[in-house]
Formats: C-alpha cells, sequence, structure tokens
C-alpha cells in the first residue's frame, strides 16, 4: 500500500467520524425540536413532569426501558394512561425524540462495559458456579433465574450489588426453604407452589418434590437467598467487573421482553 492511498484513507476515515458526529448532534437537535412540539405540554421541557404527564427523564423505570420498548410506546401510545400515538412522526423523528430523551435521562452515549465478559463467562461457568443455578443463552442451571436478559434493564452498580448482597430487598417467593421430612431427611430449595397443607419445593438438584405440611417434621422459611451471600469477598475486584461485563453482554443479545418486571 503505497503512503498516498494510506493518507486517503485516514482522510475518509476522519470524515466519516466527523460526519457521524454532526449527524448525531443533528438528530438530538431534531429531536429536541420535537419533543418540545409534540410531548413537553405533557411532560415538561425537561421532561420531569407536569399536572398532565409524568415524569420519564428521572424515574428508574422508565430510564431501564430499553429503546425498543420507549420507541414502541411513543410511536403506539399506552392505553389507559392519557398517552397517544405519535406513529404519524414517521421512524425517523420518532428515533430523534427518543436519543433526545436518553440526553434529558443523562445517557447520551452508551457506558463502557467495566470488565473483559470473556473472562466473565469462564467464571460464570467455574468458580463461582453460577452456572449451576442460573441459565444464560440456554445454558445452566433452573433452580434460579434466566439472567440471559437480566442485565438490559440494570447498571453495572446494580448488578454488581446484586451479586454481592443477593438478600438485600429479596424477593419473598426467592427465600431458602429447609423442610425436613418424617423419615429424617432435610430438603432445602426454594418453594414453587405453597398452600396450608402441601409444600412443592424445587431442591437445588432441580428435582421437585411434593410434600404433604402434615407429615413433615419441621418447615423453616429462612430470611436469605439461596445465592451465596460471601461473593464480595471470595472474588477479587476485577473478577466481579467480568461477570458483571459477561451479563451486559449477553443482555445485549437478549433484552428483556418485559422489563417492567425485572
Amino acid at each position: 500500500m503505497t503512503r498516498k492511498l494510506m493518507r486517503q484513507i485516514i482522510q475518509i476515515a476522519v470524515l466519516f467520524g466527523a460526519l457521524s458526529v454532526v449527524l448525531s448532534a443533528q438528530g438530538v437537535d431534531a429531536g429536541k425540536h420535537t419533543f418540545a412540539s409534540n410531548c413537553a405540554g405533557c411532560h415538561g421541557l425537561d421532561a420531569k413532569g407536569s399536572e398532565r404527564g409524568p415524569d420519564i427523564a428521572t424515574r428508574r423505570a422508565i430510564q431501564k426501558l430499553p429503546d425498543t420498548s420507549l420507541a414502541a410506546i411513543i410511536r403506539n401510545g399506552k392505553a389507559g394512561t392519557g398517552m397517544p400515538p405519535f406513529h404519524s412522526l414517521g421512524e425517523p423523528r420518532i428515533q430523534a425524540v427518543l436519543k433526545y430523551l436518553r440526553t434529558l435521562q443523562g445517557q447520551g452515549s452508551a457506558s463502557p462495559l467495566p470488565g473483559d465478559p470473556n473472562a466473565g463467562r469462564v467464571l460464570f461457568a467455574g468458580t463461582p458456579a453460577c452456572s449451576n443455578c442460573h441459565t444464560t443463552n440456554g445454558e445452566g442451571g433452573f433452580i434460579a433465574s434466566d439472567l440471559s436478559s437480566y442485565a438490559s434493564s440494570k447498571t453495572a452498580d446494580e448488578i454488581r450489588e446484586s451479586i454481592t448482597n443477593p438478600n438485600k430487598n429479596l424477593d419473598p417467593r426467592k427465600r431458602t426453604v429447609v423442610a425436613k421430612t418424617s423419615d429424617g431427611a432435610t430438603l432445602t430449595g426454594v418453594a414453587r407452589n405453597e398452600d396450608n397443607f402441601s409444600l412443592q419445593l424445587q431442591t437445588l438438584d432441580g428435582a421437585f418434590h411434593l410434600l404433604n405440611k402434615s407429615e413433615l417434621q419441621s418447615l423453616e422459611h429462612q430470611p436469605t437467598s439461596l445465592m451465596p451471600a460471601d461473593y464480595a469477598s471470595r472474588l477479587t475486584r476485577q473478577q466481579l467487573d467480568d461477570l458483571v461485563s459477561y451479563l451486559m453482554s449477553t443482555a445485549q443479545i437478549h433484552p428483556t421482553k418485559n422489563p417492567e418486571q425485572e
């Protein structure tokens, strides 16, 4: 390759980079104008809400929605909320509004991954034994939640917190249950179904046990998760960052279908 050709390639790359910046800025400006004309009347110019519409700038539930879900709300409206459809704006203007809204939410650019997702994938299936209970990409255990799309509605700090402090704000349905049967066997797992008379317990090996409470020696609902609570000391900061990065990269492939339930 000659020096002249190399210079031309560099010049073209620089021009494309500059054009990308200009188009991005134009997209935000166009979105700002469209937002002011069509959305600010209800949500306010800063998107923090008014008497006519909710705050869509600082509410975490809105911030966590993926771009596809927010665009769908703008396009199709939301029945029962007073949010009308704006499909008449056309897709380019809808995307411009979405981009501008993200800047109001403080998300002008995507956050870089905090660690190495490939190292995190190895860790997930290795020493911490995450995959013994959790599934990603169709592989792993089934006693705990599928984490394929988990990170699509979470920040890196929130994911790290869920790893190191699994008992914080623990869903009662995910508490550890310990049942001692009449023959002295101890079964530990989570309750999948329970009423006054019976319990369907899934144990760590994934097996389901239908138990009659009247036949149990004891039954204890512990205030803790099955997930180990010592990962903060067992794993280094780098390892935690790698796990977080793996979950974030996986979520980019498997965006959540219903982020409001996360």
